[in-house]
């Protein structure tokens, strides 16, 4: 059974405006990964559009909730922190494991490895 008729109307747009922002930012990292070039372009754009897009959905969860319980409801921010870590973390060990292939495989886009020299 669904309570959403119980929901206010203020509460129901603010909702629907929030989802609707959030699904618009995660197609825009979906379209970004079949637009863009190369791997470290492609892997940028949906790491941004789930952030983004995935905060906005928790937004709006927290509102429809809030407004439903009569109560605060923020134990949906954990999600959101959750998320926030993972995510650039997932980022940069792609990255990471990418730059190696294509250092192994000899491919010459791969910036040079960084050395550590001691100060003279």
């Amino acid at each position: 059974m669904s309570h959403v008729q119980d929901l206010p109307g203020w509460a129901a747009l603010a909702t629907a405006a929030l989802v609707l922002l959030g699904a618009a930012l995660t197609l825009v990292g979906a379209v970004g990964t079949l637009r863009l070039r190369s791997f470290f372009e492609r892997i940028h754009a949906p790491t941004l559009g789930t952030s983004w897009g995935t905060g906005a959905i928790l937004l709006a969860s927290i509102v429809c909730f809030s407004a439903l319980g009569s109560r605060p409801v923020v134990h949906e921010i954990l999600i959101g922190v959750f998320i926030s870590v993972t995510t650039p973390v997932t980022l940069m060990l792609l990255a990471r494991a990418a730059i190696y292939r294509d250092r192994t495989e000899g491919k010459g886009e791969v910036p040079p490895r960084a050395s550590l020299r001691r100060p003279d």
